[in-house]
């Protein structure tokens, strides 16, 4: 029977390993759209400029029709359905990680809409929203007077 030396570190390093990994799957969203049965995740970008907001969400092979975004206040939800694939009785899965199922995410902006002026569209997987912001929102530019000016009545 062979002594092994006993290498502190190397175990530290394993036990880290296994720290990771249970909070990995415990505190962090999971990877793909359908969380073990949970509600879809539904990932987004949003992201804004002086005039609107964009919400862009990620939906590879959802056709627009199943997709329904509306926008009430300052908060836009994109909901639809990924159709679920009918199964052939003779093919076996090695790997199955695509999810089907009903999603919905909710976005809260900081600064109210016009929802009269929201345009929407879908292309090539991504359906985008685009909100313009409220007109009492928007920055407004001030100029000021020359020397002298401010305080005068006529």
């Amino acid at each position: 029977m062979a002594i092994l030396r006993w290498e502190p570190l190397r175990e530290m390093v394993n036990l880290r390993d296994a720290m990771n990994a249970l909070l990995q799957e415990s505190f962090v969203r999971p990877t793909g759209l359908l969380a073990r049965g949970g509600p879809t995740i539904l990932p987004l970008d949003v992201f804004e400029d002086e005039n609107e907001f964009v919400v862009k969400a990620l939906l590879p092979g959802v056709r627009p029709e199943d997709v329904h975004m509306t926008a009430h206040g300052d908060t836009p939800t994109t909901r639809g359905e990924i159709k679920t694939v009918e199964e052939k009785q003779d093919e076996r899965y090695h790997l199955r990680e695509r999810r089907y199922g009903r999603f919905q995410r909710v976005a809260s902006l900081s600064t109210p809409i016009d929802a009269s002026q929201v345009q929407a569209q879908h292309e090539d997987g991504v359906s985008m929203l685009r909100l313009p912001k409220a007109e009492e929102a928007r920055p407004k530019e001030i100029k000021m007077g020359g020397p002298g000016s401010a305080g005068r009545s006529q």
